[in-house]
């Protein structure tokens, strides 16, 4: 036998017995807050035309994707983001609707980052979109939700940290900086890379309240405090609009009451170059990366050709396990098993017995004696199980 057979490819994993149950009961805590919510679930396909996710909708990069083709020659993509395909979806089925429009959903998604060590290239995500509604209303109920999931998973100490795409773009546009200047510093800002924002800014002739303000954009984190520093460093409209914006919004989550999960960052810039207003993740303890990701995405369903706002997020619950388990905070499976042993001339008694426990809400597992097996080792594996075990011989129980 090839024993290679026996194990995943790199970036992919089994997941059984406990654990899964346990990820199978979060799911049901997160999808029954966004039934909370009012929203209604959908499922969209594993896999979508490339142009879907290309590089001018602004997902994942191509080198990034796992791609093939159909018989046709078409070229197709394993989905790496849930958004693009909501936005397709909302466009084709909802093109005329004038009242917004809430999905929720679950699946995996697929990205080739095999280089990166310790990442899952497939992982498990739940979701939920607010499609045409442009308001900071909606903005806050999508932040709010989110942390009632996390609060419902039994999650006790956790950091929801919002940022504005606005405020940079607002700065990038007001200095001049050509598109691949703005990507460059995108990415050092985001990685709060001081140097490497100082080093693209020596090669650009802009002017120096501009220069001040890009690297003091990595220092712009904190409480709301921080909101009226992001105003002084910046004179333009739309950055401006965009601290306004984000002054509402903290305004209403604390009328929500949930004040004490959120704090700002003007320099967390998301890799989605779709996001257009609003940006949150969410972080705890015992996971190097967050554990919600979501934000604004105004303009992405014009490229589907339904001109609408929309916001949302994505829970990714492969790390959220991850982090429950590191926080020692373990899922309440409530599930009554058993286990019915039955030699072949009682299977009827046995059978009607395992019925009978069944229509309790107990969840039986029968098995015939193996004449190889003694009745204590049928005993020990329901001791293992933490169940109890019930045997049957021809003629009496």
């Amino acid at each position: 036998m090839n024993r290679n057979l026996l194990h995943t490819p790199e970036g992919v994993r089994d997941i059984y017995g406990g654990e899964f149950a346990g990820k199978l009961k979060l799911e049901e805590l997160i999808h029954g807050e966004f039934k909370n919510f009012g929203y209604q679930d959908i499922q969209t396909p594993s896999f979508e035309f490339f142009d879907v996710f290309s590089r001018e909708i602004g997902t994942t990069p191509s080198k990034e994707l796992y791609k093939f083709f159909d018989k046709e020659g078409n070229t197709l993509a394993l989905r790496p983001d849930f958004t693009p395909s909501m936005a397709r979806c909302a466009a084709k089925y909802f093109m005329e609707e004038t009242f917004p429009i809430r999905f929720c959903y679950a699946g995996n998604t697929f990205t080739n980052i095999s280089s990166l060590q310790g990442k899952l290239c497939e992982v498990t995500q739940m979701g939920a979109e607010l499609i045409g509604d442009g308001s900071v209303e909606a903005d806050a109920e999508m932040i709010a939700m989110l942390i009632e999931c996390l609060k419902s998973a039994g999650l006790l100490q956790f950091q929801v940290t919002i940022g504005q795409a606005d405020y940079f773009r607002g700065l990038c546009e007001a200095a001049g900086l050509p598109e691949e200047t703005e990507l460059a510093l995108r990415e050092n800002v985001s990685g709060k890379n001081i140097f490497g924002v100082e080093d693209i800014l020596k090669e650009q002739s802009i002017a120096e309240e501009y220069r001040e303000a890009f690297l003091r954009i990595t220092e712009l984190f904190g409480s709301v405090e921080v909101l009226h520093k992001a105003e002084e460093l910046a004179s333009n409209e739309r950055s401006l609009k965009a601290v306004e914006r984000l002054k509402q919004l903290y305004g209403l989550l604390t009328v929500y009451g949930v004040q004490q999960y959120i704090s700002l960052d003007f320099g967390m810039l998301s890799k989605y170059h779709y996001y257009t207003g609003v940006t949150f993740r969410a972080y705890t303890y015992g996971v190097g990366d967050a554990i919600v990701k979501g934000g604004r995405y105004d303009n992405l369903l014009k490229t589907f050709g339904k001109d609408a706002p929309a916001v949302g997020f994505v829970v990714v619950l492969d790390d959220l396990m991850t982090a429950l388990a590191s926080q020692r905070i373990a899922l309440s499976v409530k599930e009554k098993h058993a286990v019915v042993v039955y030699e072949k001339a009682a299977f009827a008694e046995a059978l009607a017995r395992a019925k009978e426990l069944r229509g309790d809400g107990v969840c039986v597992e029968m098995m015939q004696k193996d004449a190889g097996k003694t009745r204590e080792e049928y005993r020990k594996l329901a001791e293992k199980r933490k169940c109890p075990m019930e045997y049957f011989e021809a003629g009496e129980r």
